[in-house]
């Protein structure tokens, strides 16, 4: 009997065309929406989930009875229902490290946008302001000399400190769990207290889980410590950073600037306040999908529903349910 993975939601045909290509022997694809017409036919017979985190709830797992694994292609699992799946009794994975450089690189594409003005210098050029201002009114800074503070060291984290060593840039970190010594040395970083990173960091560059204790991580007492020229990044999740809060610190010059590449509500509304200001870079949360993670989430997945298939344990489960 064939075994069924779900993939959903339906991406475009070349990235489906990199799932089928990796699928595995004595597996079958089905790709539907959850809720759609077809994978309410399909969902009896499903044994695995292979997709994002759309909304994994109570009814997800009573739809598919027999779903053994839900293993994600992203990093994030905000959307999912943990204690849902704890009560189903399926482990839940994320894609294994599968974006981390994609990540660590748009990480330090948003330092250096945000540390010299690309956005607003692209925005001038185009429209026939050729060196508007002056050098003070529109400072730039160098990255190399500078401390870069890394809240969450995880697997982007790490990325992140060893591509930011190659511009000269001293780096320190803070995590729940700390590092070993010699993994510091390694590293070249050193720990800090979290309020300790935030007063001394020239860029703070947040790669937190989303979770209650990391909602509003960075508010307005965490923002009224950052020194006056230094730059906050954050591209885990959006509710990490209080939007009002860091609205009202760039506003009025408490920071230098922001690099955003998530936000509290997504799509964000037009009228977003933080958009009429000219000291925030944004991207919209596309951090993750390079085209060749796309092959590496894919890989991931069926080498874990594998694992799963063969009786062994999954790995990359989420800490909630591992």
């Amino acid at each position: 009997m064939t075994t069924k993975i779900l993939l959903a939601p339906r991406q475009p045909e070349p990235i489906l065309d990199i799932a089928r290509s990796l699928t595995p022997p004595g597996y079958e694809l089905v790709i539907a929406d959850v809720g759609s017409a077809e994978f309410k036919r399909e969902a009896a017979d499903i044994d695995y989930y292979l997709g994002h985190a759309r909304k994994i709830d109570a009814d997800f797992f009573r739809a598919m009875p027999k779903l053994k694994l839900v293993q994600l292609l992203s990093a994030g699992y905000d959307k999912v229902d943990v204690e849902a799946a704890r009560r189903a009794s399926v482990p839940v994975s994320n894609n294994g490290g599968a974006n981390a450089l994609a990540v660590a690189e748009h990480t330090l594409m948003l330092i250096l946008a945000t540390l010299k003005r690309l956005v607003n210098f692209h925005n001038d050029v185009v429209v026939g302001k050729w060196r508007v201002g002056n050098h003070v009114e529109s400072r730039v800074f160098e990255l190399s000399g500078r401390t870069l503070g890394i809240v969450g060291f995880g697997n982007i984290g790490k990325k992140v400190a060893r591509r930011a060593a190659a511009f000269g840039v001293t780096i320190q970190y803070f995590d729940i769990a700390r590092l070993t010594e010699d993994q510091e040395d390694a590293l070249d970083v050193r720990f800090v207290l979290f309020t300790e990173l935030l007063r001394t960091s020239d860029i703070v560059s947040l790669h937190v889980p989303y979770d209650d204790s990391t909602h509003n991580l960075i508010g307005a007492c965490e923002l009224a410590m950052m020194k006056p020229d230094a730059v906050l990044i954050n591209t885990c999740r959006g509710p990490v950073v209080d939007e009002n809060a860091l609205h009202a610190a760039l506003r009025g010059n408490q920071i230098f600037g922001a690099g955003l590449d998530v936000m509290v509500e997504e799509p964000p509304k037009p009228e977003h306040p933080l958009f009429a200001l000219p000291n925030v870079t944004f991207t919209p949360h596309s951090a993750g999908p390079t085209w060749e993670n796309w092959t590496d989430r894919y890989r991931n997945g069926y080498d874990n529903i594998q694992r799963v298939a063969a009786g062994r344990k999954p790995k990359w489960v989420i800490p909630e349910l591992a």
